[in-house]
């Protein structure tokens, strides 16, 4: 009996490892992009006026994304067979509105990434052949490593950078102009309007995520096998608990370019590793020389793990989409689809890279823009999936988490129709 225990326990520790795996890869995939670069804009740009924005983005969002975990944990599978139920329109529709911005997204993703290595290392190389060299090394470490890989790198980077960053928004809260909070002149100045769109696409992340996220919850429950594997509440909880995380790191990052830039008058640059020196600037204003320089490492693992992430984010969710398009769903179809999705995401990525990157952040605008315009589509097809028939009546959403996700497809729905408008 007593040696029982420790046996148990080491299996509930070893468990409750693997659950929290899907919602810290969503961290670290939500960070490189939508945190270092578009929340530090904000604060910078417009102090702490869009902190409500952020925060609102986050909220509205969520259901979407827990919808992926909800399926991925209770079939199995990825939520892309519950568009499938529906018919290979709606699979097709969703291939439609995302495999054609996806290198798009990669390629901005990317630049941050070169952006960030160039500032810390000092090199005068081209973002763009820095980044293509970057994009060739994570199509070779995902066709080595995997999942797992991808998991364990993250989490030990991930919170070194959530430690600096917490470290370095309590220090810089004495230099915040407070009053912008009640700022709301941005509502009525188009420009603004196009950047709140921005920002939101990838506030946290893309919701294309969803379905990553619902892959990589159903592979942590393959893994685990039938007798071992996690309740859905477990699974919530884990995934409720990455995202609050992801939220809070939005807004210091956000206060940190408030503080710092906005304070400061120091307008965000437009390119890459301009802009990545600022964000690097930050931490050594507030922490020092040596405190910066290890929070420069640890932004810049981060963003290395971001581009992994988005790369096997955009494989997979190709991988699948043909999948489901084709009914080709065994295990084996998607280990032998993933292989030729990797390097072929890559060489898009690559391609796109070298076409339009001629200035960062319009690059990145143009990305997170599209991405939300996509959102809508996505948030109705999560929504029927998990409340339709392949879903089991017990592992359905909660109404409030229902009702949240039809008002964000409101929401969405409008600012999309804004952004023709106003673009």
């Amino acid at each position: 009996m007593t040696a029982a225990a420790p046996a148990q326990s080491a299996r509930s520790h070893t468990n409750w490892s693997r659950i929290f795996g899907p919602a810290l890869l969503f961290s670290g995939s939500a960070i490189g992009t939508s945190h270092l670069v578009q929340s530090t804009r904000a604060g910078a740009v417009y102090g702490l006026a869009l902190v409500a924005v952020i925060l609102l983005a986050n909220l509205l969002k969520y259901p979407a994304f827990r919808f992926g975990v909800d399926y991925g944990h209770a079939t199995r599978r990825s939520i892309l067979a519950g568009y499938r139920h529906l018919g290979r329109w709606a699979v097709a529709l969703f291939g439609l509105a995302i495999i054609p911005i996806t290198p798009i997204i990669h390629a901005a993703v990317t630049a941050a990434t070169a952006g960030v290595f160039i500032a810390v290392t000092g090199v005068e190389v081209p973002v763009t052949i820095v980044g293509a060299v970057l994009l060739l090394a994570v199509g070779a470490l995902l066709l080595t490593g995997g999942y797992d890989w991808l998991d364990k790198v993250n989490r030990v980077l991930l919170a070194f950078l959530v430690i600096s960053t917490l470290a370095t928004t309590i220090m810089v809260l004495p230099q915040v102009q407070w009053g912008t909070l009640a700022d709301v002149a941005w509502i009525g100045d188009p420009v603004a309007i196009l950047f709140v769109i921005a920002l939101a696409g990838f506030m946290p992340n893309p919701l294309e995520v969803s379905v990553s996220q619902s892959l990589w919850t159903a592979k942590v429950e393959q893994d685990m096998g039938d007798g071992g594997g996690s309740r859905l509440a477990e699974a919530r909880t884990a995934f409720a608990a990455g995202y609050t995380m992801t939220a809070l790191l939005a807004v210091c990052f956000c206060i940190m370019g408030a503080g710092v830039m906005h304070s400061g008058g120091i307008a965000p640059a437009s390119n890459a590793p301009a802009f990545a020196a600022q964000v690097i600037g930050l931490y050594r204003s507030v922490l020092g020389d040596g405190a910066a320089l290890l929070a420069s490492i640890a932004a810049l693992s981060v963003m290395l793990t971001t581009a992994l992430a988005a790369v096997d984010i955009g494989s997979r969710i190709a991988t699948s989409t043909v999948q489901h398009l084709t009914d080709r769903t065994e295990p084996a179809d998607f280990a032998r689809l993933y292989r030729f999705a990797v390097p072929l995401v890559v060489a898009l990525d690559i391609t796109v890279l070298f076409t339009l990157l001629d200035d960062f952040t319009t690059l990145m605008d143009l990305a997170t823009s599209l991405a939300f315009v996509a959102a809508p589509v996505i948030a109705v097809l999560n929504h029927i999936a998990v409340t339709g028939r392949t879903m089991p009546a017990d592992a359905r959403p909660e109404r409030w988490t229902r009702w949240l996700n039809l008002a964000a497809i409101i929401v969405m729905t409008g600012l999309s129709i804004a952004f023709f408008v106003l673009r």
